[in-house]
Protein backbone atom coordinates (compact mmCIF):
# COMPACT_ATOMS: atom_id res chain seq x y z
CA UNK A 1 0.00 0.00 0.00
CA UNK A 2 1.35 3.14 -1.26
CA UNK A 3 0.84 6.22 1.58
CA UNK A 4 -1.45 8.14 -1.32
CA UNK A 5 -3.71 7.95 -3.92
CA UNK A 6 -2.43 10.89 -6.01
CA UNK A 7 0.12 12.94 -6.22
CA UNK A 8 -0.87 16.45 -7.85
CA UNK A 9 1.74 18.73 -9.37
CA UNK A 10 0.57 22.02 -9.27
CA UNK A 11 -1.78 23.89 -7.02
CA UNK A 12 -3.17 25.69 -9.53
CA UNK A 13 -6.41 25.61 -10.60
CA UNK A 14 -6.59 22.51 -12.69
CA UNK A 15 -4.75 20.51 -9.37
CA UNK A 16 -7.06 22.20 -6.41
CA UNK A 17 -10.00 20.51 -8.39
CA UNK A 18 -8.85 17.58 -9.29
CA UNK A 19 -7.65 17.33 -5.54
CA UNK A 20 -10.77 18.19 -3.99
CA UNK A 21 -13.11 16.00 -6.20
CA UNK A 22 -10.29 12.95 -4.97
CA UNK A 23 -10.96 13.91 -1.40
CA UNK A 24 -14.71 13.66 -1.97
CA UNK A 25 -14.38 10.71 -3.55
CA UNK A 26 -12.30 9.72 -0.38
CA UNK A 27 -9.08 9.58 -1.96
CA UNK A 28 -5.68 10.08 -0.19
CA UNK A 29 -3.84 13.31 -1.92
CA UNK A 30 -0.88 15.33 -1.92
CA UNK A 31 -0.67 18.29 -3.76
CA UNK A 32 3.06 19.64 -4.31
CA UNK A 33 4.16 23.02 -5.94
CA UNK A 34 7.76 24.51 -6.56
CA UNK A 35 6.10 28.00 -5.90
CA UNK A 36 5.78 29.05 -2.60
CA UNK A 37 2.59 29.88 -2.83
CA UNK A 38 -0.54 28.17 -4.06
CA UNK A 39 -3.06 28.96 -6.54
CA UNK A 40 -0.86 29.27 -9.72
CA UNK A 41 -1.22 31.81 -12.02
CA UNK A 42 -4.48 32.81 -10.68
CA UNK A 43 -2.71 33.57 -7.04
CA UNK A 44 -3.75 36.78 -5.55
CA UNK A 45 -2.22 38.67 -3.20
CA UNK A 46 -3.40 41.76 -0.61
CA UNK A 47 -1.33 44.88 -0.72
CA UNK A 48 -2.67 48.09 1.09
CA UNK A 49 -5.95 46.44 1.61
CA UNK A 50 -6.20 45.67 -2.52
CA UNK A 51 -6.22 42.41 -4.08
CA UNK A 52 -3.43 42.01 -6.48
CA UNK A 53 -3.36 39.42 -9.38
CA UNK A 54 0.41 38.72 -9.28
CA UNK A 55 0.30 37.28 -12.82
CA UNK A 56 -2.29 39.68 -14.67
CA UNK A 57 -5.49 40.22 -15.01
CA UNK A 58 -8.07 37.28 -13.99
CA UNK A 59 -11.86 37.53 -14.76
CA UNK A 60 -13.73 34.30 -14.06
CA UNK A 61 -16.48 34.01 -16.65
CA UNK A 62 -18.53 30.90 -18.18
CA UNK A 63 -21.81 30.43 -20.57
CA UNK A 64 -21.77 26.64 -18.20
CA UNK A 65 -23.84 27.21 -15.43
CA UNK A 66 -22.19 23.80 -13.94
CA UNK A 67 -19.05 25.19 -13.92
CA UNK A 68 -20.35 28.28 -12.24
CA UNK A 69 -22.05 27.16 -9.45
CA UNK A 70 -19.10 24.92 -8.82
CA UNK A 71 -16.75 27.51 -8.29
CA UNK A 72 -19.67 29.63 -6.13
CA UNK A 73 -19.10 26.45 -3.27
CA UNK A 74 -15.77 28.05 -2.42
CA UNK A 75 -16.03 32.23 -3.28
CA UNK A 76 -18.75 34.43 -3.37
CA UNK A 77 -18.35 36.31 -6.53
CA UNK A 78 -18.85 40.21 -7.35
CA UNK A 79 -20.46 41.42 -10.14
CA UNK A 80 -17.11 42.89 -12.12
CA UNK A 81 -17.81 42.89 -15.90
CA UNK A 82 -14.65 43.42 -17.92
CA UNK A 83 -14.78 46.55 -19.82
CA UNK A 84 -11.59 47.51 -21.34
CA UNK A 85 -10.46 50.71 -22.73
CA UNK A 86 -7.82 50.95 -25.91
CA UNK A 87 -5.05 53.56 -25.14
CA UNK A 88 -3.41 54.88 -28.82
CA UNK A 89 -1.48 57.66 -28.65
CA UNK A 90 -3.61 59.32 -25.93
CA UNK A 91 -6.98 58.45 -27.78
CA UNK A 92 -9.23 55.54 -26.24
CA UNK A 93 -11.20 53.54 -27.26
CA UNK A 94 -13.60 50.77 -25.83
CA UNK A 95 -13.12 47.30 -26.55
CA UNK A 96 -13.95 44.79 -27.77
CA UNK A 97 -15.03 46.80 -30.73
CA UNK A 98 -18.28 47.99 -30.65
CA UNK A 99 -20.27 51.08 -31.32
CA UNK A 100 -18.57 53.31 -29.23
CA UNK A 101 -15.29 52.37 -30.92
CA UNK A 102 -17.26 53.66 -34.21
CA UNK A 103 -18.14 56.51 -33.02
CA UNK A 104 -14.94 57.36 -31.83
CA UNK A 105 -13.38 56.55 -35.04
CA UNK A 106 -15.68 57.80 -37.55
CA UNK A 107 -18.07 59.73 -36.21
CA UNK A 108 -20.81 56.95 -37.00
CA UNK A 109 -23.87 56.85 -35.09
CA UNK A 110 -26.12 54.15 -36.09
CA UNK A 111 -25.28 50.11 -36.80
CA UNK A 112 -26.03 50.73 -40.62
CA UNK A 113 -23.32 53.31 -40.77
CA UNK A 114 -20.91 51.58 -38.91
CA UNK A 115 -20.95 48.74 -41.14
CA UNK A 116 -21.21 50.62 -44.32
CA UNK A 117 -18.04 52.29 -42.95
CA UNK A 118 -16.58 49.00 -42.38
CA UNK A 119 -17.73 47.24 -45.73
CA UNK A 120 -15.99 49.95 -47.49
CA UNK A 121 -12.65 49.85 -46.21
CA UNK A 122 -12.85 46.40 -46.38
CA UNK A 123 -13.36 46.38 -49.78
CA UNK A 124 -10.98 48.80 -51.23
CA UNK A 125 -8.05 47.03 -48.47
CA UNK A 126 -9.10 43.13 -48.86
CA UNK A 127 -6.73 40.71 -50.36
CA UNK A 128 -7.91 37.54 -51.70
CA UNK A 129 -6.44 34.20 -49.61
CA UNK A 130 -4.41 36.50 -46.85
CA UNK A 131 -1.23 35.28 -46.48
CA UNK A 132 -0.11 36.91 -42.97
CA UNK A 133 -1.90 38.14 -39.87
CA UNK A 134 -1.79 41.80 -41.26
CA UNK A 135 -3.69 40.81 -43.98
CA UNK A 136 -6.25 38.14 -42.27
CA UNK A 137 -6.93 41.40 -39.79
CA UNK A 138 -7.54 44.32 -42.61
CA UNK A 139 -9.81 41.87 -44.75
CA UNK A 140 -12.07 41.37 -41.33
CA UNK A 141 -11.99 44.96 -39.99
CA UNK A 142 -10.60 47.39 -42.59
CA UNK A 143 -7.38 48.99 -42.23
CA UNK A 144 -8.51 52.14 -39.50
CA UNK A 145 -9.55 49.20 -36.99
CA UNK A 146 -6.42 47.41 -37.27
CA UNK A 147 -3.48 49.95 -37.25
CA UNK A 148 -4.91 51.60 -34.20
CA UNK A 149 -6.42 48.53 -32.60
CA UNK A 150 -4.58 45.34 -33.65
CA UNK A 151 -0.95 45.65 -34.65
CA UNK A 152 1.03 47.17 -32.00
CA UNK A 153 -0.94 44.83 -29.36
CA UNK A 154 -0.79 41.84 -31.35
CA UNK A 155 3.07 42.23 -32.45
CA UNK A 156 4.36 42.96 -29.05
CA UNK A 157 2.14 39.84 -27.88
CA UNK A 158 3.66 37.71 -30.38
CA UNK A 159 7.36 39.39 -30.38
CA UNK A 160 6.78 39.35 -34.57
CA UNK A 161 5.50 41.68 -37.06
CA UNK A 162 2.03 41.08 -38.13
CA UNK A 163 3.18 40.60 -41.52
CA UNK A 164 5.68 37.67 -40.20
CA UNK A 165 3.03 36.04 -38.48
CA UNK A 166 0.55 33.29 -39.85
CA UNK A 167 -3.24 34.67 -40.95
CA UNK A 168 -4.78 31.54 -39.10
CA UNK A 169 -4.00 33.43 -35.68
CA UNK A 170 -6.70 35.65 -35.91
CA UNK A 171 -9.35 33.69 -37.60
CA UNK A 172 -12.08 36.04 -36.22
CA UNK A 173 -11.61 39.96 -34.45
CA UNK A 174 -15.30 40.08 -32.56
CA UNK A 175 -17.09 43.13 -33.92
CA UNK A 176 -20.53 44.14 -31.94
CA UNK A 177 -22.90 46.81 -33.58
CA UNK A 178 -24.14 47.39 -30.19
CA UNK A 179 -23.35 50.30 -27.61
CA UNK A 180 -22.37 47.05 -25.17
CA UNK A 181 -18.77 47.27 -23.25
CA UNK A 182 -19.09 44.05 -21.69
CA UNK A 183 -16.04 41.82 -23.48
CA UNK A 184 -17.38 39.13 -22.54
CA UNK A 185 -20.22 37.29 -23.93
CA UNK A 186 -20.69 34.59 -21.35
CA UNK A 187 -23.79 34.40 -18.98
CA UNK A 188 -21.97 34.82 -16.11
CA UNK A 189 -19.50 37.23 -14.70
CA UNK A 190 -17.16 37.79 -11.68
CA UNK A 191 -13.75 37.70 -9.06
CA UNK A 192 -13.82 36.16 -5.97
CA UNK A 193 -14.45 38.58 -3.05
CA UNK A 194 -10.97 38.37 -1.14
CA UNK A 195 -8.71 37.35 -4.23
CA UNK A 196 -8.50 33.71 -5.98
CA UNK A 197 -6.39 32.79 -3.21
CA UNK A 198 -8.93 32.07 -0.32
CA UNK A 199 -10.84 30.33 -3.09
CA UNK A 200 -8.19 27.49 -3.93
CA UNK A 201 -7.17 27.60 0.11
CA UNK A 202 -10.76 26.49 0.29
CA UNK A 203 -11.15 23.92 -2.44
CA UNK A 204 -7.79 22.32 -0.82
CA UNK A 205 -9.13 22.20 2.84
CA UNK A 206 -7.96 18.93 4.01
CA UNK A 207 -5.58 18.17 1.85
CA UNK A 208 -1.56 17.95 2.40
CA UNK A 209 -0.17 20.46 0.47
CA UNK A 210 3.64 20.86 0.19
CA UNK A 211 5.36 23.95 -1.53
CA UNK A 212 8.93 24.58 -2.92
CA UNK A 213 9.22 21.37 -3.77
CA UNK A 214 10.17 19.85 -7.61
CA UNK A 215 8.66 17.05 -8.84
CA UNK A 216 10.59 16.86 -11.80
CA UNK A 217 13.85 16.49 -9.20
CA UNK A 218 12.81 13.82 -7.09
CA UNK A 219 10.00 12.10 -9.72
CA UNK A 220 11.21 8.73 -8.31
CA UNK A 221 10.03 9.33 -4.22
CA UNK A 222 7.15 11.01 -5.50
CA UNK A 223 6.25 8.10 -7.70
CA UNK A 224 6.91 5.46 -4.79
CA UNK A 225 4.65 7.72 -2.36
CA UNK A 226 1.45 7.41 -4.50
CA UNK A 227 -0.17 5.15 -6.55
CA UNK A 228 -0.95 7.67 -9.55
CA UNK A 229 0.49 11.11 -10.38
CA UNK A 230 -1.44 13.93 -12.18
CA UNK A 231 1.05 16.26 -13.38
CA UNK A 232 0.12 20.07 -14.34
CA UNK A 233 3.66 21.36 -15.44
CA UNK A 234 5.27 21.71 -18.87
CA UNK A 235 4.48 18.57 -21.07
CA UNK A 236 7.92 18.44 -22.96
CA UNK A 237 9.56 19.34 -19.82
CA UNK A 238 8.42 16.40 -18.06
CA UNK A 239 9.96 14.04 -20.80
CA UNK A 240 13.72 15.68 -20.66
CA UNK A 241 12.66 18.02 -23.98
CA UNK A 242 13.43 14.61 -25.86
CA UNK A 243 11.63 16.13 -29.28
CA UNK A 244 12.85 19.50 -28.38
CA UNK A 245 11.23 22.48 -26.55
CA UNK A 246 7.51 23.55 -26.94
CA UNK A 247 7.19 27.29 -27.68
CA UNK A 248 5.52 29.31 -25.40
CA UNK A 249 4.99 33.31 -24.27
CA UNK A 250 6.37 34.54 -20.87
CA UNK A 251 5.00 38.13 -19.32
CA UNK A 252 6.99 39.85 -17.18
CA UNK A 253 5.62 42.32 -14.55
CA UNK A 254 6.17 45.79 -13.06
CA UNK A 255 4.29 46.48 -10.36
CA UNK A 256 3.66 50.12 -7.90
CA UNK A 257 2.09 51.00 -4.50
CA UNK A 258 0.98 54.80 -5.76
CA UNK A 259 0.14 57.88 -3.23
CA UNK A 260 -3.24 58.43 -5.12
CA UNK A 261 -6.43 57.05 -4.86
CA UNK A 262 -7.33 56.21 -8.92
CA UNK A 263 -4.48 56.32 -11.53
CA UNK A 264 -5.89 55.05 -14.57
CA UNK A 265 -9.99 55.02 -14.12
CA UNK A 266 -10.43 51.60 -15.22
CA UNK A 267 -9.08 47.85 -13.81
CA UNK A 268 -7.39 47.38 -17.86
CA UNK A 269 -6.05 49.81 -20.29
CA UNK A 270 -4.72 48.35 -23.55
CA UNK A 271 -1.75 50.20 -25.22
CA UNK A 272 -1.80 49.32 -28.96
CA UNK A 273 1.01 51.52 -29.60
CA UNK A 274 3.86 49.59 -30.88
CA UNK A 275 5.88 52.03 -29.08
CA UNK A 276 4.89 51.63 -25.81
CA UNK A 277 6.47 48.24 -24.94
CA UNK A 278 3.92 47.06 -22.34
CA UNK A 279 0.95 45.49 -23.71
CA UNK A 280 -1.62 47.32 -20.68
CA UNK A 281 -2.08 48.35 -17.26
CA UNK A 282 -4.29 46.48 -14.95
CA UNK A 283 -5.18 48.57 -11.68
CA UNK A 284 -6.26 46.01 -9.38
CA UNK A 285 -8.55 48.08 -7.11
CA UNK A 286 -11.29 48.51 -9.66
CA UNK A 287 -11.72 44.68 -9.81
CA UNK A 288 -13.26 45.31 -6.46
CA UNK A 289 -14.44 48.84 -6.51
CA UNK A 290 -12.05 49.43 -4.12
CA UNK A 291 -11.82 52.84 -1.74
CA UNK A 292 -8.35 53.02 -0.46
CA UNK A 293 -6.34 56.00 0.02
CA UNK A 294 -3.77 54.55 -2.29
CA UNK A 295 -3.76 52.40 -5.61
CA UNK A 296 -1.33 49.15 -6.97
CA UNK A 297 -0.50 49.05 -11.07
CA UNK A 298 0.67 46.28 -12.85
CA UNK A 299 2.55 47.58 -16.00
CA UNK A 300 2.95 43.73 -18.37
CA UNK A 301 5.52 43.19 -20.52
CA UNK A 302 5.29 40.35 -22.82
CA UNK A 303 8.74 38.32 -23.73
CA UNK A 304 9.95 35.66 -25.62
CA UNK A 305 10.67 32.74 -23.56
CA UNK A 306 13.60 30.36 -22.73
CA UNK A 307 14.17 27.79 -19.99
CA UNK A 308 13.61 29.11 -16.62
CA UNK A 309 10.88 31.50 -17.56
CA UNK A 310 7.33 31.00 -16.46
CA UNK A 311 5.48 30.22 -19.29
CA UNK A 312 2.14 32.10 -20.21
CA UNK A 313 0.75 31.27 -23.80
CA UNK A 314 1.63 27.97 -25.80
CA UNK A 315 2.29 28.95 -29.44
CA UNK A 316 -0.42 27.51 -30.88
CA UNK A 317 0.86 27.27 -34.38
CA UNK A 318 0.98 23.95 -36.79
CA UNK A 319 4.55 23.21 -35.95
CA UNK A 320 3.94 23.19 -32.04
CA UNK A 321 0.61 21.57 -32.48
CA UNK A 322 2.75 18.69 -34.78
CA UNK A 323 5.52 18.42 -31.78
CA UNK A 324 3.16 18.22 -28.94
CA UNK A 325 1.33 15.21 -30.85
CA UNK A 326 4.33 13.66 -30.33
CA UNK A 327 4.47 14.47 -26.53
CA UNK A 328 0.86 13.53 -26.31
CA UNK A 329 2.05 10.25 -27.59
CA UNK A 330 4.75 9.80 -25.32
CA UNK A 331 2.13 10.44 -22.35
CA UNK A 332 -0.09 7.83 -22.95
CA UNK A 333 2.09 4.93 -22.26
CA UNK A 334 3.07 6.68 -19.24
CA UNK A 335 0.48 4.47 -17.38
CA UNK A 336 0.36 6.02 -13.69
CA UNK A 337 0.48 9.55 -14.90
CA UNK A 338 -2.45 11.90 -16.10
CA UNK A 339 -1.21 14.65 -17.82
CA UNK A 340 -3.79 18.25 -17.71
CA UNK A 341 -4.35 21.91 -17.33
CA UNK A 342 -2.80 24.28 -19.92
CA UNK A 343 1.44 22.93 -19.44
CA UNK A 344 0.19 19.45 -19.38
CA UNK A 345 -2.27 19.13 -22.48
CA UNK A 346 -0.39 22.80 -24.09
CA UNK A 347 -3.60 24.49 -24.37
CA UNK A 348 -5.07 27.96 -23.89
CA UNK A 349 -7.51 27.14 -21.79
CA UNK A 350 -9.39 29.97 -20.10
CA UNK A 351 -10.25 29.46 -16.33
CA UNK A 352 -13.98 27.98 -16.59
CA UNK A 353 -12.18 25.81 -19.10
CA UNK A 354 -9.84 24.54 -16.77
CA UNK A 355 -12.50 23.91 -13.93
CA UNK A 356 -14.51 22.25 -16.65
CA UNK A 357 -11.44 19.86 -18.14
CA UNK A 358 -9.91 18.85 -14.09
CA UNK A 359 -13.65 18.02 -13.34
CA UNK A 360 -13.87 15.57 -16.41
CA UNK A 361 -10.78 14.13 -16.09
CA UNK A 362 -10.89 13.18 -12.25
CA UNK A 363 -14.93 11.97 -13.29
CA UNK A 364 -13.27 9.97 -15.27
CA UNK A 365 -10.20 8.69 -13.57
CA UNK A 366 -12.12 8.09 -9.70
CA UNK A 367 -15.15 6.42 -11.55
CA UNK A 368 -12.42 3.59 -12.71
Amino acid sequence: MKKYDYVIVGAGLFGAVFAQEAKKAGKKCLVIDKRSHIAGNIYTKEVEGIQVHEYGAHIFHTSNKEVWNYVNQFAEFNRYTNSPVANYKGEIYNMPFNMNTFNKLWGVVTPKEAKEKIEAQKKEYSVENPKNLEEQAINQVGPDVYTKLVKGYTEKQWGKRATELPAFIIKRLPVRFTYDNNYFNDNYQGIPIGGYTKMIEKMLEGTEVQLEDDFLKNREKYQELAEKVVYTGMIDEYFDYCYGELEYRSLRFETEVLEEENYQGNAVVNYTEYEVPYTRIIEHKHFEYGTQPKTVITREYPKTWKKGDEPYYPMNDEKNASLYEKYSELAKKEGNVIFGGRLGQYKYYDMDDTVEAALTCAREVLSR
